[in-house]
């Protein structure tokens, strides 16, 4: 058989290559005859870079930025030209991602989105024609103020004090806005995001993350307040873009993704980005498509799939993939917190757990690599079994 793996990363334990390579050793064991395609997926979050870098070579140009507390970190711009074409793929979570914040460190309410105001200066200074900000995953909630200040928008004493701090925020403080949205004219961009969230409302940012990002309820609330005062102060400096269908203006907090990664999705939407699923767009990129045509089994994973995963993300855009072209997929994950009739409902002809029981996540933790080439191992002797006339 022609075994595709496709893994995203097991969030505080693998990255999506380490995933695959675990799988593909596991696999092998079990299934030697097998012939194995690695190719690790991201949604846009963490690794998005070096999915891409593995798949479509480029050059990483590194930097130092400021992480969402203000200290400085490596990070880095990928750039791959293409007949004549050069791309910049940003990650935003090597400014903003929660693994540069201690879970008992984080403060929604005060922390900056302004190291990815500085990647895209960095992907600016190269001149590109394209664009790509991967946002998935973060720690900050301050509707991507903090980025816009680094771009040049305004002074950082608002807008790169985090969240709360926009309540103040008024027109005063953006005297340059216009000049960095005009400056984004010559550049596509996108914003490569799985999220649909919008910036405000009762299914907005902060009413369905930010308590998530460590905020209480009442600054959830809080935060709230001071998006719509953000929302209004940056509509009265920037007016915004006129609904071609209806004639009315566009609502840009109201756009599907406005609300990704604490509001960074509505900073970049201002400057003029396209939303596209993340981790389809990735797909597209490494090729998966005719990957998983060609296949006869596709495996995808990650560390936890639970119902947020039957959309909107890597092993999701997998499995469309997989069901487009009439091939079983299956996932391996560290638990799964679905039932088999959700799984299929995704697309999936199975999902298998490195760890059955509660009891089991402290081992699989202490040995992440070992116990997933375990499962693949168990799923390979199930789904491949040996040619007939080999033991």
């Amino acid at each position: 058989m022609r075994v595709v793996l496709a893994p995203t990363r097991f969030a505080g334990t693998l990255t999506a290559q380490e995933a695959a390579m675990a799988m593909a050793r596991g696999w092998s064991v079990a299934a030697p005859h097998d012939d194995l395609v690695l190719a690790p997926m991201s949604d846009g979050g963490p690794g998005f870079l070096d999915v891409l870098g593995d798949a479509l070579g480029g050059q990483t140009l590194a930097a130092t930025i400021e992480d969402p507390t203000g200290r400085a970190v490596p990070a880095g711009v990928l750039l791959v030209d293409d007949d004549g074409t050069r791309t910049a793929y940003v990650e935003a979570a090597q400014a903003c991602g929660p693994d540069l914040v201690g879970a008992d460190h984080r403060d929604p309410a005060h922390t900056s989105s302004f190291g990815v105001g500085q990647l895209l200066l960095l992907a600016l200074s190269t001149e590109p024609r394209r664009i790509v900000v991967g946002v998935a995953g973060s720690a900050v909630h301050d509707a991507g103020a903090g980025m816009l200040a680094a771009l040049g928008a305004g002074e950082r004493d608002v807008l790169g004090a985090g969240g709360l701090a926009l309540q103040q925020a008024t027109t005063g403080h953006l005297p340059g806005l216009t000049s960095v949205v005009h400056r984004f004219r010559a550049v596509e961009l996108v914003l490569a995001t799985s999220a649909t969230l919008p910036l405000l409302g009762f299914q907005g940012a902060s009413a369905v993350e930010a308590e998530g990002r460590g905020a209480t309820r009442e600054q959830a609330q809080a935060l709230e307040a001071a998006f719509g005062q953000w929302v209004d102060v940056v509509t009265r400096v920037l007016p915004q873009p006129r609904d071609l269908l209806g004639g009315g203006a566009r609502r840009i907090d109201k756009e599907s993704g406005a609300g990704a990664a604490g509001g960074i999705g509505f900073a970049l939407l201002l400057l003029g980005a396209r939303r596209a699923d993340g981790a389809q767009y990735v797909a597209q990129q490494i090729g998966l498509p005719a990957l998983v045509a060609g296949a006869d089994l596709v495996v995808t994973g990650e560390g936890t799939y639970d119902w947020r995963s039957l959309r909107d993300s890597a092993p999701s855009a997998v499995s469309e993939l997989a069901m487009a072209a009439g091939v079983p997929a299956v996932a391996l994950a560290g638990q799964v917190r679905v039932g088999r009739r959700e799984a299929m409902t995704a697309g999936l002809s199975g999902a298998y757990a490195v760890c059955d029981r509660p009891e089991d996540v402290p081992g699989a933790l202490a040995d992440p690599v070992g116990t997933l080439e375990a499962r693949a191992a168990r799923v390979a002797a199930t789904w491949s079994p040996s040619p007939e006339g080999t033991a």
